[in-house]
């Protein structure tokens, strides 16, 4: 059983221990007060029920412990001029927070109307959780922050994003115990595995074992101690343990282990730069056990507080309509001395701020938590180098994400100096045709390599590991902090970071109102593998609802690209990669697909979103169409072109047109998104009063959902994916899902007036043909010859 080692303390002087116990103590004071107060701040006359909120919301069981952190991360950044960013695991500890970045001045710096002082005390304590004000959570509206604590597990991910090219940085990361039992927090750990010495920051985990979360003790504040020192060293870390409830002990214990934590990572650090050692090192983690709403009520109405769930939230509750509660409060208030903190005008002491660091050293003004004030342009060449010559529609055909895989790669190359680019996924950079990359940078790694291994490398920019929460993690901490990035994922299985990507749109739509704030690179995702195409693996891997989950958020956020070939994809590429303040969902395929539009046919059509393909339909001139054939997605496209193909051959008396639609969010009305179509827009691509066959990649209520309002919506015919999949052939999934070429000739024939006695034997034809395919399938196991060599004859 290995030692478990806990801190001697650093030989803080007297001074030095009186202004940190100072500061943690104004802390709590400001941090209690924000729950409780909206008038009386300095407890200038006694308390009364006037001076409480109504509604008391806030949570003070965590606050005392970052309070500490925060303290004692002011001396050692202050002390060894260090620059630094806290992420706060333990978010919904927002007092706390709010608390450290008022004493410090930076809050006062980006809300000029909460002063440090008397008046602005009180305006910190009214505004917080209260309508009009702040959340109760570490937020965006809170300087220095890049965690939202509303949603527990990311912490350290971002934490580690952060640090990942960042090689000045130093990360701390307050993990809560009860976050700490979270299936993505657990996977965390292993991030030290790809963090680089030489190039990336350092990240410190200060895990905070207060015991308790809403209502019940956390696993592990109840294992044996050195059981947890065995789990965590396991994950490749070195422990060292603070414990206790005597504050001053804990202020000298805390100060040795922040002492030794970071002599350790400016050693591990020095020897990788200047030695080039290349052994994986073993990082400091911190385990500080202090109690739950420690400093607070130790009892209330006989029940026992402090260092129980019952400090979680409010301790004391109902304080206006009880005088005892209300009493108690006070008691709890004056315990901390504001008398000695702040002075008679409500300014922090000269104690207080003894070991406060200044300017952007402090932690609430660093400018790693505000990253697009860091961020440059991305390097993107000319789209031309990559482009697949098209001479006319459908003659050839490209994997379009092995086209993108070589822009990629050049992108790579062209930050390899700055180092500001990297590439996540869950182990399928080269099964989604991405490999180009690695002839520029190699897969990140600090574990073992051996020789059969390709592309490790310890200095690596692509990421890979299979954890959907990690890539995601990874990636929206590197982008906070002023870097660009792109995710690529199989389709089906990106639905793992449906609440991750929940709390970054929020996070991007809350800071998109903040002027102080500079806009980020966009959150960018490559989804392939996807439905159409996973005919080999299955009903498993066969789920296309990512985009409905994004295009429910806020649309000022959210865009939505179904490129429909290898060009189209470049110029979507091209486009998001150079955005602000988005989550950009893009789909394409990795299969040989047709090659439909030139470079400069695809920049239009995606600077339109969606148009008319008139090479693909038969209603050319002024001649107004007998039925739309419209489509989004690679292999819908392909569907609808092969329709229009067998009705120019079947019925060429039939005006069809033919509408691509590359943006999903056009289809949505102005009112509804930035992207959306006017009505007049909308009636001119599609017709007030003619049938329009829509085949579409996901699930087909998506469509009828994005253009209920419209005039024409009764005419719209939605085919898409309805939850039919198997293994099978890639042309029996569309028959499965009645995407198919014949079923959507025989909707035209249904839907157009007229057609149903005059092309009778037409739709007899197409109805045949899915039989012959179900025959020919089961017997050969390929599809139908007339599917497989099918190309577009126009």
């Amino acid at each position: 059983m290995p030692k478990v080692e806990h801190q001697n303390s650093t030989l803080l002087t007297d001074d030095e221990l009186r202004t940190l116990d100072a500061h943690w103590r104004a802390a709590n004071y400001l941090a209690v007060g924000q729950i409780y107060l909206m008038a009386n701040p300095l407890l200038a006359e006694p308390l009364t029920p006037a001076h409480i909120k109504p509604r008391l919301l806030g949570h003070w069981g965590t606050s005392p412990g970052l309070n500490l952190v925060h303290t004692h991360l002011n001396r050692v950044i202050q002390a060894r001029d260090l620059e630094a960013l806290c992420v706060w695991g333990p978010g919904h500890g927002g007092p706390a927070v709010l608390a450290n970045s008022w004493l410090e001045g930076s809050y006062s710096e980006t809300y000029a109307d909460v002063t440090r002082d008397a008046k602005g005390m009180e305006r910190l304590f009214r505004q917080f959780s209260f309508p009009g004000g702040v959340p109760s959570h570490v937020a965006p509206e809170t300087p220095g922050s890049i965690h939202e604590g509303g949603e527990l597990g990311y912490s350290l991910a971002h934490a580690y994003g952060a640090a990942f090219d960042n090689p000045n940085l130093l990360v701390a990361c307050v993990i809560g115990d009860g976050e700490a039992e979270t299936g993505p927090l657990a996977a965390s750990w292993h991030s030290n595995k790809f963090l680089d010495p030489v190039h990336d920051g350092a990240v410190l985990p200060i895990l905070h074992l207060n015991g308790y979360k809403i209502a019940n003790p956390t696993v592990l504040s109840r294992i044996p101690e050195p059981e947890l020192d065995e789990l965590l060293r396991g994950y490749g870390h070195e422990p060292i343990h603070v414990t206790g409830d005597d504050p001053l002990q804990v202020h000298r214990a805390m100060a040795g282990a922040l002492d030794r934590a970071l002599d350790r990572i400016e050693l591990m650090q020095r020897t990788a730069r200047e030695g080039g050692v290349a052994e994986r090192v073993r990082w400091p983690v911190i385990v500080l056990r202090t109690p739950k709403g420690w400093t607070g009520p130790a009892e209330v109405d006989g029940e026992p507080v402090e260092g129980t769930w019952r400090a979680h939230q409010v301790p004391l509750a109902g304080v206006r309509e009880n005088p005892d509660h209300l009493r108690q409060l006070e008691a709890w208030l004056r315990s901390y001395g504001p008398e000695e903190l702040f002075d008679s005008d409500g300014r922090p002491g000269a104690d207080v701020l003894a070991c406060v660091p200044e300017g952007d050293r402090r932690l609430g003004a660093t400018l790693h938590a505000n990253g697009g004030r860091l961020l440059r342009d991305l390097p993107i060449p000319p789209l031309d180098a990559f482009a697949v010559p098209v001479d006319k529609p459908g003659a050839t055909l490209h994997e379009p994400t092995r086209v993108l895989g070589s822009l990629l790669e050049r992108i790579m190359e062209e930050t390899s100096g700055r180092r500001d680019f990297r590439l996540v996924g869950p182990d399928e950079t080269a099964s989604n045709r991405l490999e180009a990359v690695y002839r520029a940078s190699g897969k990140a790694w600090q574990a073992q390599i051996l020789q059969v291994d390709e592309h490790l490398e310890r200095h690596g920019r692509v990421m890979e590991i299979l954890s959907e929460h990690l890539c995601q993690g990874w990636l929206e901490g590197y982008l906070l902090t002023g870097r660009h990035g792109l995710f690529s994922c199989y389709e089906a299985f990106v639905h793992i970071v449906d609440s991750m990507v929940n709390q970054h749109i929020k996070w991007l739509r809350t800071s998109r109102a903040l002027e102080w704030r500079a806009p980020i690179a966009s959150l960018n995702y490559l989804l392939t593998s996807h439905v159409w195409r996973q005919d080999h693996n299955g009903f498993s891997h066969q789920d296309p609802g990512f985009v409905d989950h994004v295009l429910n958020k806020s649309p000022e956020v959210v865009r939505v690209y179904l490129p429909p070939d290898a060009n189209t994809l470049l110029s979507v590429a091209d486009h998001v990669l150079r955005s602000r303040d988005y989550v950009n969902v893009v789909v394409a395929g990795k299969q040989p697909c047709f090659d439909w539009l030139s470079m400069d046919q695809a920049r239009a059509h995606c600077a339109r979103g969606a148009g008319i393909w008139d090479w693909a339909g038969s209603a050319g001139g002024d001649r107004e169409p007998d039925v739309v054939l419209a489509c989004a997605g690679d292999v819908p496209t392909q569907e609808i072109l092969a329709a229009s193909d067998l009705l120019r051959r079947h019925l060429p008396e039939l005006a069809v047109r033919v509408v691509n639609v590359v943006d999903m969010t056009r289809l949505l009305t102005r009112e509804e998104h930035p992207h959306g179509m006017s009505d007049f827009e909308y009636d001119g691509l599609f017709t007030t009063d003619k049938p329009v066959i829509f085949a579409y990649h996901g699930y087909p209520w998506l469509i009828h959902r994005l253009a209920y309002r419209r005039t024409g919506h009764g005419n719209l015919h939605v085919r898409g994916y309805k939850e039919m999949g198997t293994t099978t052939t890639p042309f029996d999934m569309v028959v499965r899902n009645d995407m198919d070429r014949y079923r959507l000739v025989m909707d035209v024939i249904d839907r157009v007036p007229g057609l149903a006695v005059r092309a009778a034997a037409v739709r007899q034809c197409m109805a045949d043909a899915r039989t012959r395919h179900h025959e020919w399938i089961r017997e050969h196991g390929t599809d139908l010859p007339e599917v497989a060599d099918w190309a577009w004859s126009g």
